[in-house]
């Protein structure tokens, strides 16, 4: 066992000295150590309740035999840091918690981990510090949220981001707003729809290193319970098979997880977190292959913010076990991939049944004909930029329309909510990036202005920022190159003409060449004074296009 390093022989008798002074007992300390990652806090209803799964999670390591042993990671509400500058410091503290979970695991030299995440950076960094270690390991997430209701109809916190719009174009009045405040986060868990933590959740149980119901069981329900307990006896027979992650995520389990990506119709920061997983794994994964499979695989649920549905209706309906089953059939998902339930994807399907074919859809009844990412290239964008084209409403597919330009998100917000945009604009907020924000803030707050106002139908919105997972309508993010680094979208000027083109894949700035490149050699990037974890990570990350991961 690896944790032999520390308990092992006559001169461990120190390390034991301090095991022993955490309570341990002889026959503990002879056991395999499993670490307990725990991402437990007071800030992320998300997180909130994430104590009662460690307990679970440790209840079962105990039960088959092993020692758990319990530590903290760091996480940040993408909500609560909306629209201000704490948002810039959300995207770096995906890889601030996979050094962290690497060093307190190298140093304790754990025999097998139990990851337990729920938002939006917290589960891909625990992903990538999974496939990092390489020990055996599982991830048992918190759950999502139910929905909440309001007049009997279905509410979430999208509900209330758009709100804000509505309350500024006078469809309702604060008296409205605040009964939706209070009742669209009804329980703990991650956000009800298929925003970033529900989507990392479920392709973590797509991928293989999480057991069927990961993505899908509510927070609050006793299920999850006994499915942390189910996990922490798991991780001991994984260890026993020397079953580790990177035997579960290869190239093939990855194709997988886009596949279900595709059909669910997941956020766009899938495509930001899964190539930065895969990497860690040593697989390298591109735009393309996220568009190649949208292109063969139909999106088959309509999920909140997009759709009517919420992640309690898809789980009610089979879970993403079903999803799975649906396009075990379409030749997209490789049966003979491995899991942490010990058994290959084909034999885990075996005896699954779809049981709301309105929420997860047939092959030949799809919501629509194409995946619901889709990744657009052209003189605006030579590196590629990402939208969630099933968000996006079909009078929206094809536009060209006139460039409103914004150099920070609250720039856009304010204009927006002042009703300073036309219809048929083109917003354009840059400087927004990985290294040019710094740290690739989410544009929930002006996406869901234009959404709450009514002028999803004729505005679009072009960043090299990303969005959130609530995010809906024609919003287009990633931007490649991004403004920092001289990218087409730093020479963008007011009343420019735009082309979307979603079906053909295409974002041009309809500008002559000599013309860009006079404005090109003119431009001058804007000089921000940095200082800690932000000017650390403009000088270390990637671009967008490369998943905005450190560079190596």
């Amino acid at each position: 066992m690896r944790s032999d390093r520390t308990k092992k022989s006559v001169e461990k008798a120190p390390h034991r000295s301090l095991l022993k002074a955490n309570g341990l007992t002889d026959e503990e300390i002879a056991r395999p150590f499993v670490g307990i990652v725990n991402s437990a806090n007071e800030i992320i209803p998300g997180h909130i309740h994430l104590n009662q799964i460690a307990r679970a999670a440790k209840d079962g390591v105990r039960m088959a035999g092993g020692t758990p042993m319990e530590f903290s990671v760091i996480g940040i509400c993408d909500g609560i840091a909306m629209n201000h500058a704490g948002m810039r410091y959300s995207l770096p503290s995906r890889e601030i918690i996979a050094d962290s979970i690497e060093l307190v695991a190298m140093g304790h030299a754990f025999d097998a981990m139990i990851f337990i995440p729920n938002c939006d950076k917290v589960v891909p960094g625990m992903l990538m510090a999974a496939l990092r270690l390489n020990i055996p390991s599982v991830v048992i997430s918190g759950g999502p949220m139910l929905a909440g209701s309001l007049h009997g109809k279905p509410v979430d916190l999208i509900s209330v981001f758009e709100g804000v719009g509505q309350l500024n174009a006078g469809k309702i009045n604060e008296d409205y707003l605040r009964q939706l405040e209070g009742c669209a986060c009804p329980t703990s868990g991650s956000c009800s729809g298929m925003f970033t933590a529900n989507s990392m959740n479920c392709l973590t149980e797509a991928l293989g290193l999480g057991l069927p119901g990961n993505g899908t069981v509510p927070a609050v329900f006793s299920e999850r319970i006994r499915l942390a307990k189910h996990a922490g006896m798991k991780i001991m027979e994984l260890l026993e098979r020397d079953i580790k992650p990177r035997d579960i995520a290869t190239r093939s389990a990855f194709n997988n997880a886009i596949a279900v990506d595709m059909a669910l119709g997941c956020s766009t920061n899938t495509v930001l977190h899964v190539p930065a997983v895969a990497y860690e794994a040593g697989i390298e994964l591109n735009l393309d292959d996220f568009d190649k499979m949208g292109k063969k695989v139909p999106h088959l649920c309509s999920l909140s913010p997009a759709g009517p549905h919420h992640l309690e209706d898809l789980y009610r309906a089979g879970g993403i076990q079903a999803v799975m089953k649906r396009l075990e059939g379409h030749g997209v998902i490789d049966g003979d991939a491995m899991t942490v339930t010990g058994h290959t994807v084909r034999e885990n399907l075996a005896d699954v049944q779809v049981y709301d074919p309105e929420v997860i859809r047939g092959l030949d009844n799809p919501y629509h004909a194409e995946g619901g990412i889709a990744i657009l290239r052209g003189s605006l964008a030579p590196d590629g930029a990402v939208v969630k084209q099933s968000g996006v409403l079909p009078e929206m597919m094809k536009r060209q329309g006139f460039a409103r330009v914004f150099d920070s998100e609250e720039e856009a917000s304010e204009a927006i909510l002042s009703g300073k945009i036309n219809r048929g604009d083109v917003i354009i907020i840059r400087y927004e990036g990985p290294k040019g924000g710094p740290g690739m803030r989410e544009m929930l707050t002006p996406t869901s202005a234009i959404a709450g106002m009514g002028l999803d139908t004729d505005v679009a919105l072009i960043t090299d920022g990303r969005f959130s997972g609530g995010t809906r309508g024609a919003a287009i993010g990633h931007c490649s190159p991004e403004a920092a680094e001289g990218g087409p979208i730093a020479l963008v000027r007011e009343g420019d003409a735009i082309l979307i083109d979603i079906p053909l894949r295409k974002l041009d700035l309809l500008v002559g060449e000599d013309e860009l490149e006079a404005r090109r050699q003119a431009w001058q990037p804007p000089k921000k004074e940095l200082t800690g974890v932000l000017k650390r990570y403009a000088e270390m990350c990637l671009s967008a296009d490369k998943g905005a991961r450190y560079k190596d």
